[in-house]
């Protein structure tokens, strides 16, 4: 004979696992956020891509990661919502008018948002991302090698939540 309380166990496994399978969360076989990164150095056979199917890559609000152990996710999933934010700005003609400059754009959003994500992984108390203890060229190098996504395709069905624009990033027309 079943007990209630036993009955009760099992559905209650039976919908955190289903939760854990279709939920928001993504997660990979260690049962860690999927948070492909780093994303791919902007060029101009990825730009198109970049400005035209943002929409369908991921971001991720708070609500994607679990409650704790998860500090080096999140803060590579806020750098992939902060380049978005600003990839959005770049290719909207509101700073950058012209294909090279939009493009000269992308890369200096790049740069600035991998940039400040070192900043943070520096400013905890774990091993940062390799490639921050890099330097200069060397440094966009690490960030540009093994990418999960190098062409910025987007995500089958997916279309992105919206999350709010990140403030910080000033494009440098003279840079270019």
């Amino acid at each position: 004979m079943t007990s209630v309380g036993g009955l009760a166990g099992f559905w209650l496994m039976a919908l955190l696992t289903l939760h854990v399978n279709v939920g928001e969360t993504k997660r990979n076989s260690l049962n860690e956020p999927d948070v492909p990164f780093p994303p791919a150095r902007p060029t101009s056979e990825n730009l198109a891509a970049i400005c035209h199917q943002g929409q369908g890559r991921p971001r991720y609000p708070d609500s994607f990661f679990g409650g704790s152990g998860a500090s080096h996710f999140r803060r590579r999933g806020k750098a992939i919502n902060r380049l978005e934010s600003w990839y959005t700005l770049c290719c909207s003609g509101q700073v950058a008018q012209w294909t090279t400059q939009i493009l000269c754009c992308a890369q200096q959003a790049w740069k600035q948002a991998l940039s400040q994500f070192c900043v943070e992984e520096y400013s905890t108390m774990t091993v940062p991302y390799e490639c921050c203890a890099d330097r200069g060229e060397t440094r966009w190098t690490c960030f540009d090698s093994e990418l999960p996504n190098p062409n910025y395709k987007p995500t089958p069905g997916y279309t992105a939540p919206p999350v709010p624009q990140e403030l910080g990033f000033i494009f440098n027309a003279n840079a270019c």
